[in-house]
């Protein structure tokens, strides 16, 4: 025995350092765009809402915008806490308004599980479904999708939330409770344009596919609070745009990203990188974008939803004549962000002096033109050489800097120029939304636990580093692989080491 004890210890050495710099793990598993060293990962891929090919006219994309600008105003809802691994949403879309980047992705729901396409909507909190039950409920889809029905019954850990339940008398809810004859706690949602849906409040399993470690795959789920929809009205009830219901992201406590970060099932922390040219898409996790350059604002507290306090709008430099006090937020004024709105919407005295600004800039280089009762220009060359650069400052000094191409959108030709028009409108109420026309292009960061919005120019088309634990715990949105820390990497070797260290202690006394 003692002849091959060299041997054996050389062999101890050698596993230990082989441990080392494997990682313990077998080769990496490929991700969709993330992975998370030390947690789980949901992949839910989107897809366009609408086809490229049919575009919509302006009149009706503003009405599409009065809906969720309604959905915005109803407030925020239900539970909170912890930290935990990164869910990845693959984006496809685009910003241009002719081409209408709505964006939905696909959820599974119930055990057995039910997959459902449910548009994803920053404005709102709850993720609600059409039920079975459901009655003036689209059949059909012009999306080219097909559309699933919750069946309670057919679930076999499918819930109902009673009307004595906390959730139903909440009063962080965004919904008017209901209380059925059979002690469900119901909800209705009103929205501006009549349209609405109402039904019950369910709890059932919300299935995922998660990544535990390096290289453990496995089918993952939660149980979630989601809506169960019986009825719908208005544009719910068309067929050439329907889906499966909404997947709200606001930040009211019954919004998924809520229940699933108070378990530590996510990070209370999610980010979006939207491209802004003709193929669209980006990347849309919970988690933490990192990218150097970042500045943030502080949320305004109190508000249920995504509000900052916008201070000035500089053109090419010079601060416009708008009093700041336009932009003070209440329970019906302030500055949204929401991802859900295709174009912006700025009050009325911000528009017209920033149209003004725009318009004068350039009065010698282009033609100006009403189309369809916008403000249009015919241009001949590259916008990026005519138009002005604009500046939205914030508090905390954050500046969020636009391009001609972020208030501009390409509306066709005329007479052989190219006619780009104005992508803000006048806001209908007293809020200011940003919607994807300023949005795209950039990395925004919603840091729910500091209670702040980031942002920073960025090309959507590259990979991402992601963390869910405020810098460490890299992940790579984009890659097929991890990307390790150097902490990591220290860990491991240091317990390598004491491995190799008690194998020869083992095989001397042997």
């Amino acid at each position: 025995m003692r002849i091959f004890r060299p041997m054996m210890l050389l062999l101890a050495v050698a596993v230990a350092l082989s441990l080392a710099l494997t990682g313990f793990a077998s080769p990496p598993v490929p991700s969709s765009l993330a992975q998370y060293a030390a947690g789980t990962v949901k992949i839910l891929p989107l897809e366009r809402a609408f086809p490229l090919d049919e575009p919509l006219e302006l009149s009706e994309l503003r009405a599409r915008d009065r809906v969720r600008h309604a959905r915005i105003l109803l407030g925020g809802g239900g539970r909170q806490s912890s930290v935990g691994g990164v869910v990845d949403f693959p984006v496809q879309g685009s910003s241009d308004p002719y081409l209408v980047g709505l964006y939905f992705t696909k959820v599974k729901l119930g055990s057995p599980p039910t997959e459902f396409n449910v548009q994803i909507d920053t404005g709102s909190d709850i993720l609600w479904v059409t039920c079975s039950s459901c009655t003036n409920c689209p059949h059909s889809s012009g999306l080219g999708i097909d559309l699933h029905f919750f069946d309670a019954p057919g679930s076999m850990t499918a819930g109902s939330v009673t009307c004595s339940d906390p959730i139903c008398s909440s009063v962080f809810q965004t919904t008017a409770a209901q209380c059925s004859e059979n002690n469900q706690c119901g909800y209705s949602f009103r929205y501006g344009d009549g349209s609405g849906t109402s039904g019950y409040y369910m709890t059932d399993t919300f299935h995922f596919d998660a990544i535990l470690g390096e290289s453990l795959v496995a089918n993952s789920s939660a149980p979630i609070v989601f809506g169960c929809s019986t009825y719908q009205s208005g544009d719910l009830t068309k067929s050439d745009k329907a889906v499966d219901g909404i997947f709200g992201f606001g930040k009211g406590k019954l919004s998924v990203v809520s229940q699933l970060s108070s378990r530590g099932i996510t990070p209370p922390v999610f980010s979006h990188c939207l491209k802004g040219d003709g193929s669209g898409g980006g990347v849309f996790v919970l988690g933490e974008i990192l990218v150097p350059g970042i500045v943030y604002s502080p949320l305004v507290l109190s508000q249920p939803h995504y509000n900052l306090n916008l201070l000035s709008i500089g053109v090419n430099g010079q601060m416009l004549p708008i009093d700041a006090a336009v932009f003070e937020t209440s329970n019906t004024r302030g500055t949204i962000v929401d991802t859900g709105t295709t174009l912006t919407y700025l009050v009325k005295e911000a528009y017209d002096p920033f149209l003004n600004a725009i318009s004068d800039s350039v009065s010698q280089l282009v033609t100006p033109i009403i189309s369809h009762g916008e403000q249009c220009y015919l241009v001949s060359t590259s916008i990026s050489d005519m138009f002005p650069t604009v500046s939205f400052n914030f508090a905390g000094g954050a500046s969020m800097m636009l391009r001609p191409q972020d208030y501009l959108f390409h509306y066709g030709f005329y007479d052989g120029a190219s006619m780009w028009c104005i992508g803000f409108e006048k806001a209908p109420e007293e809020q200011t939304i940003l919607g994807d026309l300023v949005l795209k292009d950039k990395v925004f960061v919603y840091d729910l636990a500091r209670q702040r919005i980031g942002w920073t120019n960025y090309d959507c088309s590259m990979s991402v580093n992601v963390s869910v634990t405020s810098g460490k715990d890299i992940v790579n949105s984009g890659q097929p692989c991890l990307n390790i820390s150097t902490r990591d990497i220290l860990l491991r070797f240091f317990f390598s080491m004491l491995l190799a260290l008690f194998l020869c202690i083992f095989f001397s006394l042997t």
